[in-house]
């Protein structure tokens, strides 16, 4: 494979950004990549460059799409949270207001921020579901609608890998008549012309990117060994039994397959542009999208001080304390720049997004090989937002 060639521009002062971004390739491994900074919603920095297939025969482009992972959580949790700003979504209403078919199995009284804060234990079905389930929204839904929480709401936090999207999506369609999908694109993505899409149209797939690795079972169990394989019957058969439970119980398949680039996947499948991406929380970061009382609930923490991920812990590094906010992933860590009141979301593999509001700033990272994951630990996202920040201290003298 030739070496990357790195497209795009920096604003003057941001030159460490590109100098970053070329490491990224050269030391870290990149195969494909875009990264997109916004202040005051201009791009500082825009840039892109590698391929889109392992055997390097077709160039990352400026519009190319990416699968980002849970990064998509951002884009999802927005889409509640326009509908909170409207007055058509109450965030403490009990789910089954606007769900009435999830009162079964106890769950009656839990509130949608539950959903949002990982709070609602409906990390997955009881029993693991079938290849290409994942694909059918109305079999998933009826499904969690149905489960029983597998801790007593409200009492814990875990992180809801897959069935977020399900979960946040379906009171999204049952308020507007739409898939969260669509909503995204009519009332956010479009009007901004942010590329990213949840439920990828087919003329788009030429440009999606191919992720080279992906997170499958055979991963998990490499890095996980000795965990069972599912079914697990309670959160105590294992240590890491809700690590399975939350990432296989409703298996994705193939990541690059045209099924899945088509099917909502809100939790994870978002495909978008880094330039997308930043677009987005440019917008939030400016105060566009949502009013100022919104903007301060999104980030608003719902952990309790010290409270532990019942699965992320069991992923993140040696002292990482998760802190949630409502679908964002708060900044206490510092993985989003110095602003402890960024917020944003990482996914899987690397890519990550965040808004950053007092500094009137938005990034965003996409990448299609797959590295770290949700809790920070990759070099190649953590060089570019110091670089970001770093450039932006010596831009404001």
């Amino acid at each position: 494979m030739e070496p990357a060639t790195v497209n795009g521009h920096c604003a003057p002062g941001f030159a460490r950004v590109r100098e970053a971004f070329e490491r990224n390739f050269s030391e870290h491994g990149d195969v494909g990549a875009a990264v997109t900074v916004t202040v005051d919603g201009e791009a500082v920095v825009d840039l892109w460059g590698g391929h889109t297939d392992a055997t390097g025969t077709r160039a990352w482009e400026h519009d190319t799409l990416v699968n980002v992972y849970s990064t998509s959580k951002g884009m999802t949790a927005l889409c509640a949270h326009l509908l909170a700003d409207r007055g058509e979504l109450d965030l403490d209403a009990p789910v089954a207001r606007y769900w009435p078919e999830f009162a079964q199995a106890g769950k009656q009284d839990i509130p949608v921020r539950w959903l949002l804060s990982h709070r609602a234990g409906l990390i997955a079905p009881r029993e693991p579901l079938s290849a290409g389930h994942a694909y059918d929204w109305d079999h998933v839904c009826a499904t969690l609608a149905a489960t029983e929480p597998w801790w007593e709401p409200g009492t814990a936090q875990g992180y809801h890998a897959v069935t977020f999207g399900y979960l946040v999506g379906e009171v999204v369609r049952r308020i507007t008549g739409q898939s969260l999908g669509a909503f995204l694109r009519s009332e956010i993505t479009e009007p901004l012309g942010a590329r990213v899409f949840i439920g990828t149209p087919a003329e788009e797939h030429a440009r999606c990117a191919d992720m080279v690795g992906q997170l499958d079972e055979a991963r998990i169990a490499e890095r996980f060994p000795g965990v069972p394989k599912p079914p697990f019957r309670s959160l105590s058969d294992h240590p890491l039994a809700i690590v399975m439970l939350a990432l296989t119980y409703i298996p994705t398949g193939d990541v690059n397959s045209a099924a899945y680039r088509s099917a909502e996947i809100p939790a994870g499948n978002a495909h978008a542009s880094a330039h997308g991406l930043a677009t987005v929380y440019g917008a939030l970061a400016g105060g566009k999208l949502v009013g100022p009382g919104t903007l301060e609930a999104m980030r608003r923490s719902q952990s309790l001080p010290g409270e532990r991920d019942l699965a992320i812990d069991a992923l993140a590094p040696a002292g990482y304390e998760h802190r949630w906010g409502l679908g964002y992933m708060l900044n206490h860590q510092r993985l989003s720049g110095p602003n402890p009141r960024a917020f944003g979301h990482g996914g899987a593999g690397g890519s990550w997004a965040f808004a950053d509001p007092e500094n009137r700033l938005s990034y965003a990272y996409a990448m299609n090989k797959y590295g770290g994951g949700t809790t920070g630990d990759d070099p190649r996202n953590s060089g570019l937002v110091t670089a970001v920040y770093e450039s932006l201290a010596r831009a404001r003298g």
